[in-house]
């Protein structure tokens, strides 16, 4: 593919995820039940390419498991919803319940992974504005390379948004033989969040 068919079908592909964000009603009932629902991730940065991936960031005060329990069992009652996981991370430093709804859409499934948040905690907002501060430095070029380097990685390689992002914009890579070495050396490094 051209970098112009590239642009197209990221284009087409966030259309497409936007319409299954609001058929699928999952953003709807974290709301209804009070909680403070943000898009982040590749589809908020218009970066997503071909992986079927909506990302949501909720907040809510007073967390529990139960009280995260009781708004995911809303989601399940969907019979396109086909899969649920959790991983309880309350007792972490990240003070979140982190969900990964499957969703059936036509012919396809869509992951959407959504973190339930302390409101107030130390990552309240905090990848709202990592995402918002990728949009605000990336040139044109950059995002055009991320989009590429995206759709030339062969599906199981399992590479994560943000190692796209920081390889090429902090560090200018800008080809796939690249991108593996940078993650290779990166990976070896303490986790760490980075914002440009």
């Amino acid at each position: 593919m051209n970098q112009k068919e590239i642009n197209g079908l990221a284009s087409a592909n966030r259309i497409k995820a936007m319409s299954v964000l609001k058929e699928s009603g999952i953003a709807d009932v974290w709301s209804e039940a009070g909680c403070r629902v943000n898009l982040v991730g590749s589809l908020r940065m218009g970066l997503l390419a071909s992986r079927r991936d909506i990302d949501l960031h909720v907040y809510s005060t007073g967390i529990t498991a139960k009280s995260s329990f009781a708004i995911a069992s809303r989601i399940a009652e969907n019979p396109n919803v086909t899969e649920i996981k959790c991983i309880n991370g309350l007792h972490t430093d990240e003070h979140c319940m982190a969900w990964h709804f499957f969703y059936r859409h036509e012919d396809e499934i869509w992951q959407f992974d959504v973190i339930h948040i302390e409101e107030g905690s130390a990552y309240d907002g905090y990848f709202e504005r990592m995402a918002d501060r990728i949009v605000a430095v990336m040139s044109d070029e950059q995002r055009d390379t991320i989009l590429r380097l995206k759709f030339e990685t062969p599906s199981g390689y399992d590479y994560h948004g943000v190692e796209y992002y920081e390889a090429v914009i902090a560090d200018g890579v800008d080809s796939l033989s690249g991108l593996s070495k940078w993650i290779e050396e990166h990976r070896k490094k303490p986790i760490y969040y980075w914002i440009p």
